[in-house]
């Protein structure tokens, strides 16, 4: 099975990484128990995703940087504008990682 690590530099993703990596540390945890845990939790990040948000968001901006690398799109916008329902929510720089939902399956 492919496994992104999509969600690990997310905020909740850092603090994770950061308390499994005391954990092991301190000899509380195994490094190979931490290790399935960090993939557990892209693993339910994703099927979260997929099943709880209903939302659509419109993105614009200007396209300073893309790349394809391993099945993984990666955008960079400048000056992006997010519209969701009727609210819009303007930011100078975002990072937009993608990649195939049915990867992550096989």
């Amino acid at each position: 099975m492919a496994t992104f690590e999509l969600y690990r530099r997310s905020t909740i993703g850092m603090c994770l990484t950061e308390t499994l990596d005391e954990m092991v540390q301190s000899g509380t945890l195994s490094p190979e128990l931490a290790i399935q845990v960090l993939v557990q939790f892209d693993k339910s990040m994703t099927e979260a995703l997929e099943s709880q948000v209903k939302t659509k968001v419109s993105i614009k901006g200007h396209l300073h940087t893309y790349r394809f690398c391993d099945n993984v799109w990666t955008f960079i916008l400048q000056d992006a504008m997010f519209k969701i329902d009727d609210r819009q929510e303007n930011v100078s720089r975002v990072k937009i990682v993608a990649c195939d939902s049915k990867l992550l399956t096989q």
